[in-house]
C-alpha cells in the first residue's frame, strides 16, 4: 500500500472568523467595526450639513440656516485670528462659491461614507477639507493675532487630524463593503476602468 504525499499547493480553508474584503484577510468582526466607524465618519459630515443648512438648532440656530439666508462659512472664517492664511480666510468667509463648495462637500462627503461608496474620493476630499479648517484653527499657535492666548489644548492632535487619520484608514480599508455598497460600487464599469474612484 502506497502513501500519497498531502499537497501543500491547495489552499487552506478559510477560517470561520474571517471574512474576504478586497484581496486582504480581516476578522468578520474588524470588518464590522470598521463600517461602524464608516457609518459614524458620515454622519459627522451629513450632521454638520443638515444643521447648517436647515438650522436644527444645535451649532446653527434656524435664523442662521442657509436656507434662510445664513452663510454656512461667514462665521467660522471670519473669526479665524491665528495663522498665516488669516486674511485669505477672512476674504472668502460668506462668498457663494465659499459657501456652495463647504456645503457639497460635507453633503457628498457624508452619503459617500454612509453608502460605502467612493471611497477614496470621500477621504481625499474629507482630508482636504479637515486640512482648510485645522490652517484656518492653527492648534499649535499660542496666540492670536491681537496677542491674546488661544486657548488651544492640544498643539499636535485636534479633532481634525483624528478625523483625517480616520478617513484615510477607511479608504484604505476599503470599508465600504460591509453594511454598504462598496461592493457594487467597485463593479461598476467605470470604477472598474478607473480604480481612483474605489
Amino acid at each position: 500500500m502506497t502513501q500519497t504525499a498531502q499537497r501543500t499547493d491547495q489552499a487552506a480553508p478559510a477560517h470561520p472568523e474571517l471574512a474576504q474584503v478586497s484581496g486582504s484577510m480581516i476578522t468578520s468582526t474588524a470588518a464590522k467595526a470598521l463600517a461602524a466607524l464608516r457609518v459614524s465618519m458620515g454622519f459627522v459630515f451629513l450632521w454638520a450639513f443638515l444643521d447648517k443648512t436647515f438650522g436644527l438648532h444645535y451649532a446653527t440656530p434656524s435664523a442662521k440656516a442657509w436656507i434662510n439666508g445664513g452663510s454656512p462659512t461667514k462665521g467660522f472664517l471670519a473669526s479665524v485670528e491665528v495663522g498665516p492664511f488669516q486674511s485669505f480666510f477672512h476674504a472668502i468667509a460668506g462668498t457663494w462659491w465659499a459657501n456652495g463648495l463647504f456645503m457639497l462637500g460635507l453633503l457628498a462627503i457624508g452619503v459617500a461614507l454612509i453608502a460605502g461608496v467612493a471611497m477614496r474620493i470621500a477621504a481625499t476630499s474629507g482630508v482636504l477639507m479637515l486640512a482648510l479648517m485645522w490652517f484656518a484653527e492653527v492648534p499649535f499657535a499660542q496666540f492670536t493675532s491681537a496677542g491674546e492666548p488661544t486657548g488651544s489644548p492640544n498643539p499636535f492632535a485636534d479633532s481634525h487630524h483624528i478625523y483625517a487619520v480616520v478617513l484615510v484608514v477607511l479608504a484604505a480599508t476599503y470599508a465600504g463593503t460591509t453594511w454598504g455598497l462598496g461592493a457594487t460600487w467597485a463593479r461598476l464599469p467605470f470604477v472598474h476602468r478607473h480604480r481612483w474612484a474605489l
